[in-house]
């Protein structure tokens, strides 16, 4: 017995002495701008500024959103199942690096039966014997990652599950810019809504002036027709600004949770906030960026399946032990007789498979292939999508500046109109006229202001929500 297990030692070393096969993980590599083209002057965010990181919402200034944005992390249904997704992941990693330790079974059985003998004495001895046999016994086997792949597997399974807690924050990134987005178009749809409203007061204002002169006959009907046709599609109007706000709070009760049946949302009469978002630099994108992240996490785990495919090539050598005890009589089952054991080195290789390990490697590579790619087109997207609301901030702003002027303008001619039909020298059409310019260059100027605060939620989204901010009321 014991010049059988001198080679023990020896087999345990080789098999404890394990390498990887395949290639070491390296990030792709990227060309990164030193600064954006759309940023004009505007600076740099500062790390310490207390308005960056995460809860970058906080930085319009409100309590509403805020409160909102804490039911949308909790209740949020989209978001659970992507966490669930994360612990399917954790499970994943857990099974794969439980491959690297051996298994142990253990059993016990009882079986009864006769066993046949050869040769002419058969007839003569009668039927043969039944007999029981009883057991009680464990075995274990584990297999000596010697190649490698054991470890890979566990590599790419590590990989994912940062690819998933990636997903994860991407996630919740895109729903809360999402609540964002929405709870500010309902709030712009507010301020629609308090506009037409004075509109149509001031409308009924005119609509009772072209009915007095009509009276006293110095106007004609004409006058009195065009009036009641303004107000009635401005009052239209002011319908389809109230569907949109509902559909807005109905969307608000799915984020956070909850059925739309069940959530209000008070009116605000608050000015829409503004934000001046100076972005970091191009270069902590790649950090910042949970999706990103994700991507990258799934280039670094395609490589390690590369390696584990490659090592799986090789033959796989393992150890297995069983000992137990085995007797026909219960009672002796448990004595030193019955006990058995075994112990020893097994080596098992593929023969001929037909070139399908081969094609598993190549596969194998192809998918690291498809996923440096999406890594790098998911991060020229990124800079695409911050430069694109960078100039989308910048411009709006210069856009809205003219547009308001242009109110002024329109306002202005809006009175001059209407003193000149009261003094009888021009028509009611001119009134009509600069009346529809000013309703209509108010409600743009309404929703550029609306347009400029959701560009600044997407820019806060797409530089990962490492941004400083300032905000201030739109005009």
């Amino acid at each position: 017995m014991k010049t059988c297990l001198r080679p023990l030692p020896v087999i345990l070393v080789v098999l404890l002495s394990a390498c990887r096969i395949g290639p070491d993980y390296v990030r792709p590599e990227m060309a990164v701008p030193t600064v954006y083209k759309e940023a004009g002057d505007w600076k740099p965010a500062a790390p310490a500024d207390p308005a960056a990181g995460d809860a970058w919402w906080t930085a319009f200034g409100d309590p509403v959103l805020d409160q909102l944005q804490a039911r949308l992390l909790v209740s949020n249904q989209n978001l659970r199942a992507v966490e669930a997704q994360y612990r399917q992941a954790r499970a994943l990693a857990d099974s794969a690096r439980a491959s690297g330790f051996p298994t142990v079974t253990g059993s016990v059985g009882m079986t009864r039966g006769t066993s046949g003998s050869s040769g002419s004495s058969t007839a003569s001895q009668g039927p043969a014997a039944v007999t029981n046999s009883y057991s009680l016994g464990a075995s274990s086997s584990w297999e000596a990652d010697v190649w490698g792949r054991i470890a890979r597997n566990v590599e790419a399974a590590d990989a994912r599950v940062e690819a998933s807690d990636a997903d994860l924050a991407a996630a919740r990134l895109s729903a809360r810019a999402t609540l964002a987005q929405t709870y500010f178009q309902l709030r712009s749809a507010e301020r629609q809504k308090r506009l037409l409203e004075a509109t149509v007061a001031a409308y009924e204002r005119a609509l009772e002036l072209t009915r007095n002169r009509y009276a006293a006959g110095v106007a004609g009907r004409a006058d009195v027709v065009q009036a009641e046709s303004l107000l009635r599609s401005t009052r239209a109007q002011t319908i389809d600004v109230r569907l949109s706000r509902a559909q807005y709070e109905h969307a608000i009760a799915v984020l956070i949770g909850e059925a739309p049946a069940a959530f209000t949302l008070a009116e605000s009469d608050a000015p829409l906030p503004v934000a001046v978002t100076p972005v970091s630099l191009p270069s902590t994108l790649l950090e910042r960026r949970p999706d990103i992240a994700a991507a990258e996490r799934r280039v670094a785990a395609a490589n390690a399946a590369v390696g584990a495919a490659q090592a799986a090539r090789f033959p796989v050598l393992g150890l297995t032990a069983g000992a137990g005890y085995r007797s026909s009589d219960l009672s002796e089952l448990l004595s030193l007789s019955s006990r058995y054991w075994s112990l020893g080195p097994t080596v098992a290789a593929s023969l001929f498979d037909g070139g399908a390990k081969r094609a598993a490697t190549g596969q194998a590579v192809a998918v690291w292939d498809q996923a440096v790619a999406t890594y790098r087109q998911t991060v020229l997207t990124a800079f695409q999508e911050v430069e694109d609301n960078l100039v989308a901030a910048r411009l709006l702003e210069h856009e809205l500046t003219e547009q308001n002027a242009a109110v002024t303008a329109a306002a202005e001619a809006e009175a001059i109109a209407l003193n000149q039909y009261r003094a009888g020298t021009v028509s009611y059409l001119n009134v009509v006229t600069a009346q529809t310019t000013l309703l209509t260059a108010r409600r743009s100027a309404n929703d550029l202001a609306a347009r400029r605060l959701l560009a600044a939620v997407l820019l806060a989204k797409n530089a990962g929500g490492d941004v400083a901010r300032s905000a201030k009321p739109a005009p």
